[in-house]
């Protein structure tokens, strides 16, 4: 390994080869639950020697983990405990190569991190609307790895929705360049949607091109508090009829995950009365006077009809990031409060309600004072259906003990009503076994067919996604 080792220093630099020393920060992933150890943590600074290291491992038999942000939530970033793999980070690659105004286009490279693409965006009056909790960090090469989804699906889509090309470095080492930025393009396979959550392990996306969409006059943020899960998606019902396209964010909390950023994170101020549930909905308009007169008149017919039990709408944009930072808070409370366990679903939305009550009657038979943390997109039909262990109990043995049934019943449940046990996390390593079992054997065998026909060798990104 030690030529290896020697050719990658020469490639990107010796300082940009990192063996020694304390590489945790690339080693285990965001959760703390897997943890592994690399031959190197190599950073290229340009996609020519993006294509270098990849030839050079490919030479030498070598695998490759291609990561981002480091933020993801499957163990899919991370290398094994062999310290036999590359791990490629993309981190120094974050140019803005390009802002198309006129065309609603902007092409990056794969290391910019979400958030200073929001904000380039916003400089050129525009908007990029992928939004999640980790954007601060997590980087584009990753969200389109992954698939992300995040708080604006409902109006704007998923990763996938907000990409019209790539550039990717093959299994190979060579370049395809597919920086479209054409809406329409039917010349062939969709090369593109390949790549977007394969997880790193079909080739290493280098740069890609976004869509950018006009920046709204105005929003508009509310808090409502619901009595039931059924009342919940009525007021959605409601929303989507009265708003339409206008709105972009519909998330749910159920009272006890609220109860978590009371307990772990007091100086929030939570500004409605405990409710069983809360809805947090966002609206864009022309205008603020017309935002503002659009949601008032919605959550006052939800009050009429008994749908809504109470409700507050935003006053300034700082009560808009207040509200927003509750239900962002969510995650940062339950790793305060434990290890848990975390289920990323999808259920049509008409499924949610029967789907809830059946699960919680289910699991709180199963395990006696177990705590269900359940909030999320309620817009797009992506719950974050997360399992806390009883008041007490120790969280490391009541993953130990139950993980594994609890999935099967959850999953189980999920699959049932037409649903998905992976919504926006991906598959990584946590959920490849489950891949496996439930994917159809017609489906698994398609996709086995790309990886073999792309990655015959195997070297990205494996025990990834697909097993061997």
């Amino acid at each position: 390994m030690t030529t290896l080792l020697d050719a990658l220093r020469a490639t990107v630099g010796a300082a940009h080869v990192l063996h020694d020393g304390d590489l945790s920060a690339y080693e285990v992933d965001w959760r703390k639950r897997y943890r592994g150890r690399a031959l190197a943590v190599v950073r290229p600074g340009s996609t020519a020697e993006v294509a270098a290291v990849v030839r050079l491992c490919r030479e030498h038999g070598t695998s490759l983990v291609p990561q981002g942000g480091n933020t993801g939530l499957v163990g899919g970033g991370v290398p094994d405990d062999s310290g036999r793999q590359v791990l490629l980070s993309l981190g120094r690659m974050q140019r803005i190569r390009q802002i198309d105004a006129d065309n609603l286009t902007l092409t990056a490279e794969a290391g910019c991190v979400l958030q200073t693409l929001q904000q380039a965006a916003g400089e050129a009056g525009l908007l990029f609307p992928l939004s999640l909790a980790a954007e601060g960090s997590c980087t584009i090469g990753g969200n389109l790895a992954s698939n992300a989804g995040g708080t604006q699906v409902l109006r704007y889509g998923n990763a996938r929705e907000l990409c019209l090309g790539l550039e990717v470095v093959t299994p190979q080492g060579e370049v395809w360049d597919g920086l479209s930025g054409l809406r329409k393009d039917n010349t062939g396979y969709d090369l593109r949607d390949l790549f977007i959550g394969s997880e790193g392990t079909l080739g290493v996306i280098t740069a890609a091109t976004l869509k950018l969409h006009p920046r709204p006059g105005a929003t508009m943020t509310a808090l409502a508090a619901c009595g039931s899960i059924e009342a919940c998606v009525a007021l959605l019902r409601r929303a989507r009829q009265r708003l339409d396209a206008g709105l972009t964010g519909f998330e749910v909390m159920e009272r006890f995950a609220l109860d978590l950023v009371a307990k772990h994170f007091s100086t929030l101020p939570q500004p409605l009365p405990a409710a069983r549930w809360t809805v947090l909905l966002e609206l864009a308009a022309p205008d603020e006077a017309q935002a503002r007169a659009l949601l008032e008149a919605v959550l006052g017919e939800a009050l009429e009809s008994g749908e809504v039990d109470d409700a507050v709408v935003a006053e300034s944009l700082a009560q808009s990031q207040a509200l927003w930072h509750l239900r962002e808070s969510i995650p940062l409370a339950q790793a305060e409060e434990g290890l848990n366990i975390k289920n990323d679903i999808a259920l049509p939305v008409s499924a949610i309600p029967g789907f809830v009550t059946e699960m919680a009657d289910t699991l709180r038979a199963l395990v006696p004072g177990i705590r269900l943390v359940t909030f999320g997109h309620l817009g797009d039909g992506n719950l974050h259906y997360n399992l806390q262990a009883p008041q007490g109990e120790s969280a490391a043995a009541f993953l130990a003990q139950h993980e594994a049934a609890l999935n099967q019943r959850v999953y189980d449940a999920v699959m049932a009503r037409g649903g998905s046990f992976s919504a926006e996390h991906g598959i990584g390593a946590l959920k490849r076994g489950e891949l496996a079992r439930r994917k159809s054997p017609v489906a698994l065998g398609m996709m086995r067919a790309i990886k073999q026909a792309l990655d015959p060798d195997g070297l990205m990104n494996p025990g990834r996604l697909l097993g061997p």
